[in-house]
């Protein structure tokens, strides 16, 4: 444990370790960054599960739908910006490895409220919406090393 506080605190020796780094790139606190995180992440699972109530409301349901459902996304992923910083972050999402997920996600997130928005198709943003909750979990499982490739060689045994 003391050797841990060390290594956090920056009085040890050794090479810093990547949970040093983190400490070192933001100016909050470890538990303050942690406290953010939660709060955020929780805030984004507020919006998409209010969001799936409010498709069921008769009137403008679908639109509130996806403006929820884009917002709880995107405050997902705005929580992992408490832990990495906001330029690590960004670096990390355009990173050439994850560059074709990050483009997908987010033209998935744009393209839901427009087509709620402004076009008012409903089968449009219906669709928009199923394309962002996959284009969402392609780009999340960018980040778990050889994720990609099991959900690959999982779809291609179903398939076959």
């Amino acid at each position: 444990m003391d050797k841990l506080k060390r290594v956090l605190s920056g009085q040890d020796t050794e090479e810093p370790s990547g949970l040093s780094e983190v400490i070192e790139g933001t100016s909050l606190s470890w538990g303050t960054r942690v406290k953010g995180f939660i709060a955020c992440f929780a805030m984004g699972c507020l919006f998409s599960i209010l969001g799936s109530c409010l498709l069921w409301v008769p009137v403008k349901g679908l639109t509130l739908f996806a403006v929820f459902y884009t917002l709880g996304n995107i405050a997902s992923i705005g929580s992992t910006l408490f832990l990495m910083g906001p330029m690590k972050q960004l670096k990390r999402m355009f990173e050439p490895t994850r560059l074709i997920a990050t483009t997908v996600m987010l033209l998935c997130l744009i393209l839901t409220l427009c087509s709620a928005f402004w076009w008012h198709k409903k089968g449009l943003t219906l669709l928009f919406c199923i394309l962002q909750f996959f284009a969402l979990a392609w780009y999340s499982i960018s980040f778990i090393p050889f994720a990609r490739d099991a959900v690959k060689k999982c779809v291609a045994v179903c398939l076959t």
